[in-house]
């Protein structure tokens, strides 16, 4: 699979202008949640510190929030960030989606997109993750509950796990108890993809923040 322009310009901007209907979707549960606590969005704002206008860009789906700005939301709505990916099918019992048409979050160095979304979580948590080129998860290692499993689909992604290194090349996979202090990044020169899935022993225990966040 190749990364094509429009992904490209995605992992370089952590607000886009575009109307897709994952965006829509990740807006229209930020306003869903607000307004079933009864707060206004100046209310919401004053909580999370963020711009009332920005709030409203977001709720509207005219920009899309970077995964730093879903956590201050997750924190002051006291929810999972993956919440926002959630719908009104949230109970679906088979989840189909087209390549392209995924709820989607952009972060400080790359794209998260959640394979999992309309189902309820049960322990696990697949997205597919782009990384731009010297992406990493910073100095500070990484320890949940449960396990982690990264696939490789195009480019390079280093994993250190419990202080030995491996490269993951295209086709290539890592399966590890996520108990042991963990850290990533991608040394190519090329944006790197992967399939990641969480699998947190405890829903308190919030892995995707601790990689994202």
């Amino acid at each position: 699979m190749s990364v094509t322009s429009s992904d490209s310009r995605a992992v370089k901007s952590t607000d886009i202008t575009h109307r897709d209907e994952t965006e829509i979707r990740v807006g229209g549960r930020l306003r869903e949640l607000r307004s079933a606590r009864g707060w206004s969005i100046r209310v919401l704002a004053e909580k999370s510190g963020l711009n009332i206008n920005t709030l409203s860009l977001i709720e509207n789906g005219r920009t899309s929030p970077s995964v730093g700005t879903l956590q201050r939301l997750a924190q002051s709505l006291e929810v999972p960030i993956t919440t926002f990916f959630e719908t009104d099918h949230g109970k679906q019992k088979v989840v189909f989606q087209k390549d392209g048409n995924r709820p989607r979050a952009h972060f400080s160095y790359g794209l998260m997109e959640d394979l999992g979304a309309g189902m309820p979580r049960f322990g696990a948590e697949p997205l597919i993750i782009t990384l731009n080129p010297g992406a990493g998860s910073g100095k500070n290692p990484i320890v949940h509950t449960g396990r982690e499993f990264v696939y490789c689909i195009e480019g390079q992604i280093s994993y250190t796990v419990d202080a030995e290194t491996y490269i993951l090349e295209r086709g290539d996979s890592l399966l590890f108890e996520a108990y042991l202090p963990h850290h990533w990044h991608n040394p190519g020169t090329i944006p790197a993809r992967a399939m990641l899935v969480l699998c947190p022993m405890d829903d308190r225990d919030r892995p995707t923040e601790r990689h994202f966040g």
